[in-house]
């Protein structure tokens, strides 16, 4: 049975993964400001309303990008944590997770996004936590919970996709169960992974319209206040 290590890939590719995701930042944020300046020229030169009105687009429109942004970082990171979780031999590490996946999936994003605007504060009041959550960390918050639920479920599905013989191989080689996940099995899984992660990233710039229910200036509200 043949070990691929980390920094290796495929037969024929090469590349780290932290080169490939740090690749992928890089290009984002190009991207981003590249978006910013395309909507400053288009809506500037457009008629009224909007002509008159485009640092307000220009303003929803980027509070749009940096909540799809961190959000999408946040969830992330949770997401890995909770997949590997979901993959633990140990029930006690299992079920807090799979409880968490089952409660974010099973409710509404826009009833996440109220609780945790209105009712996550009094909460932690009540616990003697003083937490002033203004409506951008709110929506931040929200979203990073919700989208770490389903890239839980996609990591997951990544690492059990990785053949059994890889890790049984690492195993015998006399690697750890760290050193076999964080250099034998997330690195393959992170090629399976890729593209649904991307399209959870999409899913979360279109859902982030729904900050506007908490007053967070983002395109949406943006758009609704020029109308």
């Amino acid at each position: 049975m043949q070990v691929i290590p980390a920094g290796k890939g495929a037969p024929g590719k090469g590349g780290s993964p932290a080169l490939v995701v740090a690749g992928w930042i890089v290009f984002a944020v190009a991207a981003f400001y590249l978006l910013f300046l395309g909507i400053s020229l288009v809506l500037s030169s457009a008629p009224d309303p909007i002509g008159s009105r485009a640092a307000l687009f220009v303003e929803g429109a980027r509070t749009t990008l940096t909540l799809t942004l961190i959000s999408g970082v946040l969830g992330l990171l949770i997401g890995t944590l909770v997949g590997l979780a979901r993959t633990s031999p140990l029930w006690l590490v299992r079920a807090p997770a799979a409880f968490y996946i089952w409660v974010i999936r099973g409710t509404p994003l826009l009833v996440q996004i109220l609780f945790v605007y209105n009712a996550l504060p009094m909460i932690l009041k009540k616990l003697g936590i003083q937490a002033e959550l203004n409506e951008f960390s709110s929506a931040v918050l929200a979203l990073a919970l919700n989208v770490g639920a389903y890239n839980a479920e996609v990591i997951r599905a990544g690492i059990l996709a990785v053949p059994r013989g890889q890790n049984e191989a690492a195993r015998s080689l006399g690697l750890s169960g760290t050193q076999t996940m964080t250099s034998i099995v997330l690195p393959q899984a992170l090629r399976v992974v890729t593209p649904p992660l991307v399209n959870n990233l999409v899913a979360l710039l279109k859902d982030s319209s729904l900050a506007s229910s908490i007053a967070l200036l983002e395109l949406t509200l943006a758009g609704s206040r020029v109308s």
